[in-house]
């Protein structure tokens, strides 16, 4: 599974999901990706199918057991034990010098003027990280348009698309290549072509 993904994301859900709902994405999307919706496709269209349902085979095994669940939801950090879903926690957008803890004499100035100085100081004299210009193509055969979409958005790429299926049935794409290939070196925000195919309709629409 690629990194920044949860197995949330694979079923296109949110982690308080209930169980019913779990069930629903998982067997609605395996069924998108079921052999008799890809048969006669392309080699590696069935290819990426195959992969598409071992990852969701894969969030089946881990979300659809409630202890497995929770076990999962403990370990990654989206649950603390005994208190439900973990609520984000304010933090730094930077790491950097932190001011000593000095009494600063205020004079006429307000307080929230002192505090205000105080933070674009420390603003100023933090050290600054550069984000990498150049980022590692991930790889994204396999996935479904939503989880492929999220990938690609982390790992600070630009989304292209490129449809395959002349008259494609109105559900998620699979994606089933890339250019460039993954573990290639890009640059930030250029664009990742993805392939999209879908299973295509009986009929064309009128």
């Amino acid at each position: 599974m690629p990194d920044g993904l949860t197995w949330y994301d694979i079923l296109g859900i949110s982690p308080g999901a209930s169980a019913a709902t779990i069930r629903r994405a998982y067997e609605d999307k395996v069924q998108q990706l079921g052999p008799d919706r890809v048969a006669g496709a392309p080699a590696n269209v069935i290819a990426a199918a195959t992969r598409g349902r071992q990852a969701l085979d894969g969030a089946w095994r881990v979300l659809g057991d409630r202890a497995t669940r929770e076990r999962y939801d403990d370990e990654t950090g989206i649950r603390r034990k005994g208190q439900g879903l973990a609520r984000p926690e304010p933090v730094p957008a930077e790491q950097g010098w932190s001011p000593p803890n000095v009494d600063i004499p205020v004079g006429d100035l307000g307080t929230g003027e002192v505090l205000g100085g105080l933070a674009a100081l420390v603003n100023r004299l933090s050290p600054r990280r550069s984000r990498p210009q150049r980022v590692v193509v991930p790889d994204v055969r396999g996935l479904l348009s939503g989880p492929c979409r999220d990938v690609v958005t982390k790992a600070g790429l630009r989304l292209r698309t490129v449809q395959l299926t002349e008259h494609p049935m109105p559900v998620e794409g699979l994606a089933v290549d890339q250019a460039p290939p993954a573990g290639e070196w890009a640059d930030r925000a250029s664009a990742l072509t993805v392939y999209m195919w879908h299973p295509p309709r009986s009929q064309p629409p009128q």
